[in-house]
């Protein structure tokens, strides 16, 4: 069974940091590119960091110098590292795996930044 499941999230004080992990199954994981996205309520999904199979990062502005991704490819997972966090980081992140048109969706998991 294919699967993405995030993990890590919760509720932070502005200036603080989180870890958010995402453990892959049912796939080979390391010929996925692996990204994180976010949503808050009301707004669109967007794109917050993607790595690829030879390790190439992109961040989007928002959170460029403060997010770090990562991918352990031995253990099927992918991380985000998010540092000095702000409310307006607040929101679902997803994790999603894809290679050529496949697209696969985790859950999601809710990151609340606030004082």
């Amino acid at each position: 069974q294919v699967r993405l499941v995030e993990s890590g999230g919760g509720l932070v004080q502005p200036g603080g940091s989180l870890r958010l992990s995402c453990a892959a199954s049912g796939i080979i994981f390391n010929i996925y590119v692996m990204a994180w996205y976010r949503q808050a309520p009301g707004k669109q999904r967007d794109l917050v960091a993607t790595i690829t199979t030879g390790g190439t990062i992109n961040y989007s502005d928002s959170v460029k110098g403060r997010f770090t991704i990562s991918r352990d490819n031995a253990k099927n997972t992918v991380y985000l590292q998010m540092n000095s966090l702000k409310p307006e980081d607040s929101a679902v992140y997803y994790c999603n795996a894809a290679r050529g048109v496949t697209r696969i969706w985790g859950q999601g998991t809710q990151v609340t930044v606030s004082s």
